[in-house]
């Protein structure tokens, strides 16, 4: 009876391996690592499999060796399953790639408005589209700011504004203060390089994770209390490359969610690459919108600012 279904229990434990040491996973080979962590949570698709099989090969060395990768799962994600929103905050954002190649921009422009957020963010703003979406932004949002291929629009007024060089060669990523009626926020909106996987190469990240670096140094400068980063990441929160930005900043779906919170692609979302991180503010609630004509689903965030906090 122990002995049968070793090579299943073999491959609970290969699992809990690929789990709990995914950080020790090398990126030096085609950023395997990398590739991991951006899917990390789709490995508890195997569970159930796991499982089924060792009933149907009445294996109880199977069945026991599936509850570790089970438990090392749910250490690791099963507080994502709940919901974690509070009631409360003063500050609601948004961020959405809206796709260069977006069909229905007006379209689009009118979910972002009908989403009710203080600031909302755009990137990959075409530039025959821009202007589109500062006409039907406009009566929601009086003070914008576009700044190459993002764009920035607040019901409150924006000052400091300027790009961030994350060492692209072109802007896609801007900084700007928001004078809220709790004082200023420091707001990041970035676009971080595409990432894509090739089979010559592997997982072609290495403009992004230095585009990262260079936001994470400029996040790590910023002279106000609140700060906040609107935008397409295109990575995950468990991405080690990503770890100059998340290591200094709470991701609000984590924080504050209900689920995984994915967002890419649209259609069937198996990620969240695009995110809203925080630090200096206390994240309420955090949550996916409806899809637009984008490949990307908008994003939100409920904040609860500091009242103490200097300008």
């Amino acid at each position: 009876m122990w002995r049968r279904g070793i090579v299943l229990a073999g491959c609970c434990l290969l699992l809990t391996g690929l789990l709990f040491f995914h950080s020790d996973v090398p990126n030096r080979i085609g950023n395997l690592g990398s590739l991991l962590e951006t899917f990390l949570p789709w490995l508890g698709l195997a569970l159930p499999v796991l499982f089924v099989l060792a009933v149907l090969r009445r294996s109880t060395t199977a069945l026991i060796a599936l509850l570790v990768p089970t438990l090392v799962w749910l250490n690791l994600f099963g507080g994502l399953l709940t919901d974690k929103s509070s009631a409360g905050g003063d500050l609601t954002v948004l961020t959405h790639n809206v796709n260069a190649e977006n069909p229905d921009p007006d379209g689009t422009a009118e979910g972002v408005v009908a989403a009710g957020a203080d600031v909302v963010a755009l990137e990959e703003l075409a530039e025959s589209q821009a202007p589109r979406y500062a006409r039907d932004l406009a009566a929601a949002y009086p003070y914008h700011s576009v700044q190459g291929t993002v764009g920035l629009w607040s019901k409150y007024p924006l000052s400091g504004v300027h790009p961030v060089d994350i060492k692209m060669g072109w802007t896609r990523a801007m900084r700007a203060a928001v004078s809220t009626p709790d004082g200023k926020v420091a707001v990041y909106v970035a676009h971080l390089p595409s990432v894509r996987v090739k089979f010559d190469a592997g997982f072609t990240a290495g403009q992004r994770d230095s585009a990262a670096d260079a936001l994470g140094e400029a996040i790590a400068s910023e002279s106000l209390h609140s700060v906040v980063l609107l935008g397409d990441l295109n990575g995950t929160m468990n991405d080690r490359a990503l770890a100059s930005v998340t290591s200094q900043m709470r991701s609000t779906q984590g924080a504050a969610g209900n689920g995984m919170g994915f967002s890419w692609p649209a259609g069937l979302p198996m990620a969240r690459i695009d995110q809203i991180m925080v630090k200096g503010a206390e994240p309420r609630s955090s949550w996916t919108l409806p899809k637009t004509g984008s490949d990307h689903l908008p994003v939100a965030a409920r904040l609860q600012l500091p009242k103490d906090q200097q300008d």
